[in-house]
């Protein structure tokens, strides 16, 4: 892909809040993978009007690709579990490449993120009950909305948990229904086919 390429493919995979990357730390980083090897220059190819960025030239585009030592680095990086891996952002990347991710490691970090999660509710819970006679109502509001989404995520792992510890992928919800799942169109678990399920 070429940087404006490869800029989509994170949005779309991380979220635009997460791939907020601007075109200022995307090329330099992009240089900086290529020094190391980990990825290398295919070829150029003419720059749309649409897909210039403004207040840039529209000279032909690099095109990068994953060389053989990017594939061993990212391999390293997916498989990694350490504290890293449960904070926000980390937790957030991983999750995506989840698919790449072998089921030990999925656990691990699963894990620790509920871990995580459920000490960052406690903290919330203590402020609530030992000082929320001296919050003001918006403060009050926020720190009960933090209790909730906690709440919500450390419910939403355990599912993610149990699936694991199970064999079966993450159900797909439907986007046609609010929130609705639809099972039969859900991954199969590794080793079974659409066919094979009822």
């Amino acid at each position: 892909m070429h940087g404006y390429e490869l800029r989509k493919e994170l949005t779309a995979k991380l979220g635009a809040i997460r791939a907020a990357i601007s075109y200022g730390s995307l090329y330099p980083t992009l240089r900086r993978l290529q020094a190391a090897g980990w990825i290398t220059e295919a070829d150029e190819t003419p720059a749309t009007a649409e897909e210039v960025p403004a207040l840039t030239s529209r000279r032909g585009r690099v095109v990068y690709k994953i060389t053989a030592e990017g594939k061993e680095r990212f391999a390293q990086l997916i498989a990694q579990a350490g504290p890293e891996t449960y904070d926000d952002t980390g937790f957030g990347v991983h999750f995506a490449f989840f698919a790449r991710t072998d089921q030990a490691t999925r656990l691990r970090i699963l894990e620790g993120r509920r871990r995580k999660i459920e000490e960052r509710r406690e903290g919330l819970r203590d402020v609530l009950g030992r000082a929320a006679e001296r919050l003001d109502a918006y403060t009050l509001e926020l720190q009960r909305h933090g209790l909730d989404a906690c709440e919500r995520e450390v419910r939403w792992l355990e599912e993610l948990i149990a699936n694991e510890r199970s064999g079966r992928a993450p159900t797909v919800p439907d986007t046609g229904t609010a929130g609705g799942r639809r099972d039969n169109d859900s991954p199969p678990p590794p080793g079974e086919s659409r066919k094979e399920r009822p």
